[in-house]
């Protein structure tokens, strides 16, 4: 802990030094009522007298009100260990994730219990009004330079367990996407660390953020990597209520893709589909508005992943459609593909289509003149709904494989 300035003007260098010695017998006394008014009103103190916290508060006690006096006439009085003391127990509460709240209604109330005695003490030693009146001011100003020392030993404290926090929040994320992956216990320990509650599902989104776009506001729960060569956000629960809204708002303006669900050490798969889903976005495979995910495009990503091969099968298995000009192979290769998706009803493939029923009648006759017996045949139906996605999806982007 670094040391703490002291003021210019030393708390007590005006109080007379005469008025130390005949306190000095009852400096035990007084610490032992502030440190029984402390354990009273401050819960967070309330410790056994004989417990290693309990013994600890008392002698910061003790050591307070016998520096007070120490102090008393001498401008030219070492505050160094005081304060330091008092920065110790600002760091201390800044480590433990509480407030200064309790240190500070301590101090107060150990102020309070100063005044009382000084008011006795003025009787039972004939001290003038004056006299009362400095000594009370005095502690005041003492007081408020404790209470400096704690806030600055706090606030220095708390920078350092924020960085040691995202340091481990940085490294719990990127071992959530190791593969293989960790263990259940590595990533618990380094979540506590990170205070992080590790959650019983993750998504991983996969984010292509425009060029100098600021990076968004994350709550605690995201573990966030978005200034690397491929951003990525690891997202607790992501189907849980609200989730979708909260990722919407992280991405916004942005491509992204969500990867599908998976248990707490599977984040590289996760990760992995949603970076193929973005590529499809990004190549204008996929066109949909806010974050994309995996899960509602899988024909479409189980074709990305075979590409080549069913860009040889498109021109044996499809050929009859391949051999058409453009403008007449495409709406027979959609009417073809929206029929079979819709089970062979021509009214539900027209409805999607937004033509005549009687159109949709039309070309599944020619397409059942080009394909023959195919076209109905069961162990080729699922084969050709892919190419035919593959082809409907991906479109002349193939022919960048073919040339």
């Amino acid at each position: 802990m670094g040391k703490v300035p002291a003021t210019e003007d030393p708390p007590l260098a005006e109080v007379p030094a005469e008025l130390a010695d005949p306190l000095r017998p009852y400096l035990e006394a007084a610490a032992e009522e502030m440190v029984q008014e402390i354990r009273g009103l401050v819960p967070e103190y309330a410790r056994p007298t004989d417990s290693k916290y309990g013994r600890r508060m008392k002698w910061a006690v003790q050591e307070t009100v016998r520096q007070f006096v120490d102090a008393m006439g001498r401008p030219d009085f070492d505050w160094t260990e005081l304060t330091g003391i008092y920065a110790g127990i600002g760091a201390y509460e800044a480590r433990k994730g509480r407030s200064l709240d309790g240190l500070q209604t301590a101090i107060r109330v150990s102020g309070q219990v100063a005044c009382r005695r000084f008011i006795r003490d003025a009787r039972r030693l004939d001290w003038s009004l004056d006299v009362l009146g400095q000594i009370t001011e005095s502690l005041f100003v003492f007081l408020e330079k404790l209470a400096g020392a704690a806030a600055q030993g706090y606030a220095a404290a708390q920078e350092q367990v924020v960085t040691e926090r995202e340091r481990s929040r940085w490294r719990l994320r990127d071992l959530l996407i190791v593969d293989p992956p960790a263990s259940r216990e590595a990533i618990a320990e380094l979540a506590r660390s990170a205070r992080w509650e590790p959650p019983r599902t993750i998504g991983l989104v996969a984010v292509r953020p425009p060029l100098g776009h600021p990076p968004p506001v994350m709550p605690p729960s995201i573990l966030a990597d978005w200034h690397g060569p491929a951003p990525f956000l690891v997202v607790p629960d992501p189907d849980g209520p609200g989730q979708d809204r909260l990722i919407a708002s992280l991405v916004r303006e942005c491509a992204a893709a969500v990867g599908p669900t998976v248990p707490i050490t599977r984040g590289a798969l996760s990760l992995r589909w949603a970076r193929h889903a973005l590529s499809l976005v990004e190549r204008g495979v996929i066109s949909e508005k806010g974050p994309v995910r995996c899960l509602d495009h899988i024909p479409t990503l189980v074709a990305a992943m075979s590409e080549e091969l069913i860009n040889v099968a498109l021109d044996e298995r499809l050929a009859p459609l391949m051999e058409l000009p453009p403008h007449r192979r495409e709406p027979l290769a959609h009417t073809l593909l929206t029929y079979m998706e819709n089970r062979d009803n021509a009214v539900a493939a027209a409805e999607r289509l937004l033509v005549h029923e009687q159109t949709v009648r039309y070309r599944i006759r020619r397409l059942e003149e080009m394909f023959g017996e195919a076209l109905t045949d069961p162990d080729r139906r699922i084969e050709m709904m892919l190419l035919l996605h593959t082809w409907v999806r991906f479109g002349n982007r193939r022919t960048e494989l073919d040339t």
